[in-house]
C-alpha cells in the first residue's frame, strides 16, 4: 500500500529540507527522500566543510604573523588531523540540528534512492515515488499530490581528465585529505578554485591555478578579478590564464604532470596532486525523468518562474535547474515552489538581488550587475570606490587591502551593483542586497548612519564617493 503525502521532496539538501519545513508550516503532509545524509552537498561536501577548513587556514596564517599584533610565540605548527576533526565536528553538530528540525516538523525521512514512476494503478499521472531503501528493505511506495525535485549536483570534470581520488581530485576528495600535499595544481580559477587556492596557500601548499578565461573569477566585476589576482600572487599562488588544459597529456607517477596550451604555446606543469574545479553538473540520472514529460535543457531541468516543470504537479529547484548554484538560492526557490503548490501567490525570485560570496582570504561579495553588464544593458553609470586602507577597523584587524565599489545609474541614481573585496565582506553584503531590494540610491545608503569604527564604513564612504563626496579619501 502506498503512503500518501501532499508533498514528497527528492533530495534533503539545503533547498530540499528548507522547502519541506515551509511545506509543513503551510499544513502539507510532507516527506523527504534522501540517498545519503540530510544537509546534502552544502553541509557534507561543500559550503560548511570548505569554510571550516578555510577558517583553520586563516587562523594558521594569522598565527604565523602573530608578532605583528604583539603576540610572541616560540613556534606555530599545523596538525591537519585536528583540522579535519574540527571540520567533522562542525558538520555533525549541524547535521543533528537538521535531524531535530525534521522531527519537530513531523517530516518523514526515507533513507534511500527515490525514482519517479509513470502512470500506474496508484495514479493516472506520473509522480508516484519508488524508494529503494538503503537498509535493503523492500522498496517503499509514496503517493504524493506534488513532487519537488531537489537532487542537487556533483563536481564536473573535463573530458579525458579522470578523477581517481588520489592524484586527480574533485572538491569532494580534497575535503577528505588526510594530509596536505606539498603542491597542488588547480584547474579552474572560478569561485571554488580560488577558495581552494587561498586555503591551500595559507596552509603552506604551493599552488598553481590554471584558468581557461582571460582572468580568474571571470563572472565578477573586472576590478574585483584584478585585485584578487594581485592578492593571490602576493600569497605566492601562481596564476595562469588564457590556458586550455590538455587532459591527454596527464601523467601520474609520484605526482602529476599536465600540459596546457597558452597563446598557441604548450607549457607543462608539475605538482603532487591536481584539483579539478570546472563547475558542477545536475543530478538528473536515474530519478525517473524519462517517465514524465519534464524537459531537459543543457543538462538541467526546465521550469517556469514558480519552478513548475512541464508536469504541473512536479517542481524542481536548486542546482538541478542550473542558474545560480548557491544554497541560499535553492532555499528561496524551494520556498516559492512550496507556496505556489499550496495555492499562495509568491513573487518570482529576482536573481538580480541575490548576493554572491567567495570565502577566500580576502573575501569577495557582490550583488547586482557588474559595471560591464550595466553598460551592456544600456545604462550610463557612475561609480564610487573606497579602500579599506582608510578604515580604522580594518587597520585594527590587520587586514586592510581591498575596496568597496558601488555602481549607480547616472539618470535615476538607483544602485545597480555593489562589489566588495576585503575583510569580512561576506558579512557586509546583505546591506547592499537590501539596498537593491528597496531600489535605494547611494545617497540613501550614505544617510544610513554606520557606526565607527566598523568595516561597514567602507560601504558608507563608497556611497558618498559615487557623487564625489567621500570624506576620508
Amino acid at each position: 500500500m502506498a503512503e500518501e503525502y501532499d508533498l514528497v521532496v527528492l533530495g534533503g539538501g539545503t533547498g530540499g529540507y528548507v522547502a519541506a519545513i515551509r511545506a509543513v508550516q503551510l499544513g502539507l503532509k510532507t516527506a523527504i527522500v534522501e540517498k545519503a545524509k540530510l544537509g546534502g552537498t552544502c553541509l557534507h561536501s561543500g559550503c560548511i566543510p570548505s569554510k571550516a577548513l578555510l577558517r583553520s587556514a586563516e587562523v594558521y596564517s594569522t598565527m604565523k604573523r602573530s608578532e605583528e599584533y604583539g603576540v610572541v610565540t616560540s613556534s606555530v605548527s599545523l596538525d591537519f588531523s585536528k583540522v579535519q576533526s574540527r571540520k567533522n565536528a562542525v558538520i555533525q553538530q549541524l547535521y543533528k540540528g537538521i535531524q531535530h528540525l525534521m522531527k519537530k516538523g513531523k517530516i518523514d525521512v526515507y533513507e534511500g534512492f527515490g525514482r519517479i514512476l509513470g502512470p500506474s494503478i496508484f495514479s493516472p499521472m506520473p509522480g508516484t515515488i519508488s524508494v529503494e531503501m538503503k537498509n535493503g528493505r523492500e522498496n517503499e511506495m509514496l503517493l504524493p499530490k506534488h513532487v519537488l525535485i531537489a537532487t542537487g549536483s556533483r563536481p564536473r570534470s573535463l573530458p579525458g581528465l579522470i578523477i581517481d581520488g588520489h592524484y586527480v581530485l574533485s572538491s569532494d576528495e580534497a575535503l577528505m585529505l588526510e594530509a596536505l600535499p606539498q603542491s597542488m595544481i588547480i584547474v579552474g580559477g572560478g569561485v571554488i578554485g580560488i577558495e581552494w587556492a587561498s586555503m591551500l596557500s595559507d596552509f603552506g601548499v604551493g599552488v598553481t591555478v590554471i584558468e581557461y578565461a582571460d582572468r580568474i573569477l571571470p563572472t565578477e566585476d573586472i576590478e574585483i578579478s584584478r585585485e584578487m589576482q594581485r592578492f593571490m600572487k602576493k600569497k605566492g599562488v601562481k596564476i595562469v590564464t588564457n590556458a586550455r588544459v590538455l587532459p591527454e597529456t596527464l601523467e601520474k607517477e609520484e605526482g602529476v604532470e599536465i600540459s596546457a596550451e597558452i597563446n598557441q604555446e604548450t607549457k607543462s606543469f608539475q605538482a603532487e596532486k591536481l584539483l579539478v574545479s570546472v563547475g558542477r553538473q545536475a543530478n538528473i540520472e536515474g530519478i525517473g525523468l524519462e517517465n514524465t514529460e519534464i524537459q531537459i535543457e543543457k543538462g538541467c531541468i526546465s521550469t517556469n518562474s514558480h519552478f513548475q516543470t512541464k508536469e504541473s504537479h512536479i517542481y524542481a529547484i536548486g542546482d538541478v535547474i542550473g542558474g545560480l548554484q548557491l544554497a541560499h538560492v535553492a532555499s528561496n526557490e524551494g520556498i516559492i515552489a512550496v507556496e505556489h503548490m499550496a495555492g499562495l501567490t509568491p513573487e518570482a525570485l529576482d536573481y538580480r538581488i541575490v548576493p554572491r560570496c567567495i570565502y577566500s582570504k580576502p573575501e569577495v561579495a557582490s550583488v547586482g550587475l557588474t559595471e560591464a553588464q550595466c553598460v551592456e544593458n544600456g545604462h550610463e553609470v557612475k561609480t564610487g570606490k573606497f579602500s579599506f586602507r582608510a578604515i580604522g577597523k580594518a587597520l585594527v584587524f590587520g587586514e586592510y587591502d581591498g575596496f568597496v565599489k558601488i555602481i549607480a545609474d547616472q539618470t535615476t541614481n538607483d544602485i545597480l551593483g555593489v562589489h566588495m573585496i576585503g575583510p569580512h565582506v561576506t558579512d557586509l553584503i546583505s546591506e547592499a542586497g537590501l539596498a537593491l531590494v528597496l531600489d535605494a540610491t547611494p545617497w540613501e545608503v550614505a544617510k544610513t548612519i554606520h557606526p565607527h569604527p566598523t568595516l561597514s564604513e567602507a560601504l558608507f564612504e563608497a556611497a558618498l564617493a559615487v557623487d564625489g563626496k567621500s570624506l576620508h579619501s
